[in-house]
């Protein structure tokens, strides 16, 4: 599924963290003209019938843009979200300002002991709060939020680094994972 094979987003939502924090969210549905084919509806709960009462996509498009303006962007996975991302904002004229850091990137090289690096299974092997139904926008944002504050949590206490930046989280996921130690040493170094 990708918008180049016309695909269309159904749902969005968005975290704001700050300090470590979840301090603000958007979530909407988006009418998109999009068919939900029945194994999405039972993976998402995401029904046609609820897509038609939604708000236009151009309209919930122009609303989220506005609300994530320059900040930086996470997710989990996110060149899948990534292009569902840039193909909605072009259609109402806008373009993406920042890069995507990715959360399962991430998770690959600080937690390779993971039994899984599925955002749903990563939640609960750490621990962290159950956010609701995994495939429903705000769950997986609210999940991918606190996953990459846990992450960069790790990052402090586990690896002395006290600055963690969107730009080190960028470059952090570009490490190949047998390289990742020698990338932390130096990082620790530059301090």
């Amino acid at each position: 599924m990708s918008p180049a094979q016309q695909a269309r987003a159904t749902e969005i939502a968005v975290v704001i963290v700050e300090d470590g924090k979840i301090v603000d969210r958007y979530q909407s549905l988006m009418n998109s003209g999009a068919w939900v084919p029945p194994f999405i509806e039972q993976l998402t709960g995401i029904s046609n019938a609820m897509l038609r009462k939604a708000p236009p996509a151009a309209e919930v498009m122009q609303e989220v843009a506005d609300f994530v303006g320059a900040r930086p962007l996470i997710a989990h996975n996110a060149s899948f979200d990534q292009k569902f991302w840039d193909a909605e904002l072009a259609l109402v004229h806008r373009r993406r300002e920042q890069a995507f850091a990715c959360s399962l990137l991430l998770a690959r090289r600080l937690l390779p002991q993971a039994p899984s690096h599925k955002l749903g299974v990563l939640n609960s092997w750490i621990g962290l709060p159950d956010t609701g139904k995994a495939h429903r926008a705000m769950a997986d944002a609210e999940m991918a939020a606190n996953l990459t504050c846990f992450m960069a949590m790790l990052l402090r206490e586990r690896h002395g680094i006290a600055d963690i930046s969107h730009r080190l989280l960028c470059d952090l996921q570009r490490v190949p994972a047998a390289k990742m130690a020698q990338a932390l040493q130096t990082i620790r170094e530059r301090v």
